[in-house]
């Protein structure tokens, strides 16, 4: 996990903070207020951070996955093939066994 992939998203959330904090510009008499204001965006911005490593985690899991999905797929591929193969085999050589008898 980098910084630089979530740092659009970190700008995003100061600018938000400071927005707020200018928003309210005028209630600053209340401190407690202004305080409440840059915690509930702080808050808002955290859980769009906290959203978005979530969802690349996800992203990478379901790549995962599908790697490990296809490596399987095809080494089932290869194993059929394999007995796909051993089956004609062994019906040609009976078959051969069989034409052998009638022939005698």
């Amino acid at each position: 996990m980098e910084i630089r992939e979530y740092l659009p998203d970190i700008l995003l959330t100061v600018v938000m903070v400071v927005s707020t904090l200018v928003l309210i510009l005028r209630f600053w008499q209340d401190l407690i207020i202004a305080v409440a204001a840059a915690l509930m965006m702080l808050s808002i911005g955290g859980l769009f951070l906290s959203l978005e490593i979530k969802m690349r985690r996800l992203e990478q899991s379901v790549i995962t996955r599908e790697r490990m999905l296809r490596t399987n797929l095809e080494e089932i591929s290869t194993r059929m093939v394999e007995k796909y193969d051993m089956a004609i085999t062994h019906l040609d050589e009976h078959v051969a066994e069989l034409s052998r008898r009638a022939y005698r």
